[in-house]
């Protein structure tokens, strides 16, 4: 299943633990992103001498990019407190309100998963994050009045890795909107070296680089596949994480050159043996690997089409050519024709 890969980017019961011990809790310390650090740095030093609570933000982007760190370091950088929740865990609209009427002047609020909110709920955010008030209705029928409570200033930090399933009314309430990129192999490399001075873990430069590159551009990957390679380098090493170590380990655990699993070996190789490399629709793969078509759809197949390694075309998914060299197969020519058919081709199969 997704959740028990090594290499997906989504939260597993044992990253809750090691994250919280990594996770930094200052601008200066947090790697990458460095276009949304300098202009929330701004913003914040803004907000403090004005003495006002720092504009709603929202983050977005793939998951295990840092936007839970992000909105600690903002509480922190602002000196405030921070209240953490989820979409799903707010049900009622007497849920929110009892956070934020709790909140104290300039706290920060972060919502995780905010696009899985209630859109009851969501109502009640609306003038709360506007004019910093609740509004209810007391009564029924012909007595039934409006009543607006204040409530203390507040920054509403919302995460999301969709956010085209935020409604409009909410998304434009944001002031400040980050979308967070994918790390670069430098920047994963220094936060892998950090992470292992903090785990108290002799490291060398090219072994961090190595987990580093297997690590999808997510530190949340990189961080998991450095718990790992420290098992191996204790029990088949010194103790000390060096490239020969780290690339041995990760091959023993399934995880190549490139970060891809044995899960998406084996979608490209049922794609290229049994199908001549495409193209084959999306639920002809599943049907041949054993997969949900929503999972390769949401979960394998972002990584692959980011790599270049397939293409989606109006008459299903395509090898191409990267692809093939990277596992070692040959190219026909007549393949390489049927491949230019589909080059410029951008549309998706549905």
């Amino acid at each position: 299943m997704e959740d028990e890969r090594l290499i997906t980017s989504t939260m597993q019961f044992d990253d809750n633990e090691v994250e919280n011990v990594l996770r930094p809790n200052t601008m200066s310390a947090f790697v990458g992103q460095d276009k949304i650090k300098s202009n929330l740095e701004i913003y914040i030093q803004a907000a403090k001498s004005r003495g006002e609570a720092l504009d709603h933000v929202l983050l977005y982007g793939p998951p295990g990019l840092g936007k839970t760190t992000l909105a600690h370091i903002i509480a922190a950088e602002m000196n405030s407190r921070l209240t953490v929740t989820s979409g799903p865990a707010i049900e009622k609209p007497a849920d929110l309100a009892a956070i934020l009427t709790n909140l104290e002047k300039n706290d920060v609020l972060f919502i995780d998963e905010i696009h899985r909110l209630n859109h009851s709920v969501e109502e009640i955010l609306y003038p709360a994050m506007e004019d910093y008030a609740l509004d209810f209705i007391v009564g029924k029928g012909p007595s039934a009045r409006s009543v607006r409570i204040s409530i203390n200033q507040f920054t509403l930090v919302g995460a999301t890795t969709k956010a085209g399933k935020l409604t409009s009314p909410l998304r434009d309430r944001f002031g400040v909107h980050a979308r967070l990129e994918l790390y670069d192999n430098e920047q994963l490399s220094r936060i892998v070296s950090r992470s292992a001075h903090m785990l108290k873990t002799e490291i060398s430069d090219d072994g961090a680089y190595e987990i580093a590159r297997r690590s999808r551009g997510t530190p949340r990957i990189a961080n998991r596949l450095l718990k790992r390679v420290r098992d191996f380098a204790v029990v088949k090493g010194e103790g000390k994480i060096t490239r020969e170590i780290a690339d041995y380990a990760l091959t023993t655990i399934g995880v190549d050159s490139l970060g891809l699993d044995s899960v998406d070996i084996n979608v490209l190789t049922a794609m290229i043996d049994k199908f001549n490399g495409g193209p084959v629709g999306l639920d002809t793969i599943a049907a041949s690997t054993g997969e949900d078509a929503n999972t390769i759809e949401d979960v394998y197949e972002p990584y692959l089409l980011q790599l270049g390694f397939i293409a989606r075309t109006p008459r299903g998914r395509v090898c191409l050519p990267q692809c093939y060299r990277h596992l070692g197969r040959k190219l026909s020519e007549q393949k390489c024709r049927q491949l230019d058919m589909f080059a410029g081709d951008n549309n998706e199969d549905k």
